[in-house]
C-alpha cells in the first residue's frame, strides 16, 4: 500500500512505435516533470521529440538516477522495467497500440534508416507476443509495479477521456486539457 512519504516514479512503456513518446509530450504538457536528456533528437519518425534518458538503458548495472526521480516521469522499453529495485513504487503507463500498426510504423523507420534486421513482420508479432506475455505474467506479481495498459488508438478517438483515465490512476493535479491538446492526428499515420 503506497503511502504519502513514499517515493514513486511514473514510467511511460511499452513495445516500441506504440505512443510512449506522446504520453510523455502529454505528461510533461500536463505539469508532470519529466526526465530526459535530449540526445537523440526529432526525426521524421517522431517529429515532437523521443523523450529518452540514457541511464536508464544501464539500471540494471547503475540504478542512481533513480535517486532523483521522486515525482517525475521517464520512458523506459517494457525490457528494461525488470531491471528496477523493487525498493520503490512505480505507477507504469502502459501503452497499448493495434500490433499490426505498431509492425507497420515499425517497419517504416527500420526502412527510413536502413536498419533492417531481416526479420519479417510475422516473426517480429511472435517475439511481441510472448515477450508481452511473459511481462504481464511477471508485472502481477510485483508489489512494486502499479500498472494502467493506455489504449493509443482510444487515445487518438477521445483523448480527454484517455487523460482522464491517466490523471486518475496517477492521483496527480495534470492539465487534462494541456495534455489533450497533444494529440496530434496528423502524426498518426501507420494505420491498419
Amino acid at each position: 500500500m503506497t503511502t504519502p512519504n513514499d517515493p514513486i516514479l511514473t514510467i511511460v512503456s511499452g513495445l516500441p512505435r506504440s505512443g510512449t513518446s506522446m504520453m510523455m509530450r502529454m505528461l510533461d504538457e500536463g505539469g508532470l516533470p519529466v526526465i530526459v536528456d535530449h540526445i537523440r533528437t526529432a526525426d521524421d519518425d517522431n517529429p515532437k521529440g523521443y523523450y529518452e534518458f540514457e541511464p536508464v538503458k544501464k539500471t540494471k548495472e547503475d540504478a542512481s538516477w533513480l535517486e532523483e526521480s521522486d515525482g517525475k516521469v521517464v520512458k523506459m522499453i517494457y525490457r528494461l522495467l525488470y531491471d528496477l529495485p523493487s525498493d520503490r513504487l512505480y505507477h507504469v503507463l502502459f501503452m497499448r497500440r493495434k500490433l499490426e500498426e505498431v509492425l507497420a510504423s515499425q517497419r517504416v523507420m527500420l526502412d527510413r534508416t536502413g536498419a533492417g534486421d531481416g526479420i519479417s513482420d510475422e516473426q517480429m508479432k511472435t517475439m511481441f507476443l510472448g515477450e508481452l506475455d511473459a511481462f504481464y505474467k511477471w508485472a502481477a506479481q510485483q508489489s512494486h509495479i502499479r500498472l494502467l495498459d493506455v489504449n493509443y488508438n482510444e487515445v487518438q478517438a477521445d483523448p480527454r477521456k484517455e487523460v482522464a483515465r491517466v490523471v486518475e490512476f496517477l492521483g496527480q493535479e495534470l492539465d487534462v486539457d494541456a495534455m489533450a491538446a497533444v494529440v496530434d492526428k496528423s502524426l498518426y499515420r501507420n494505420r491498419k
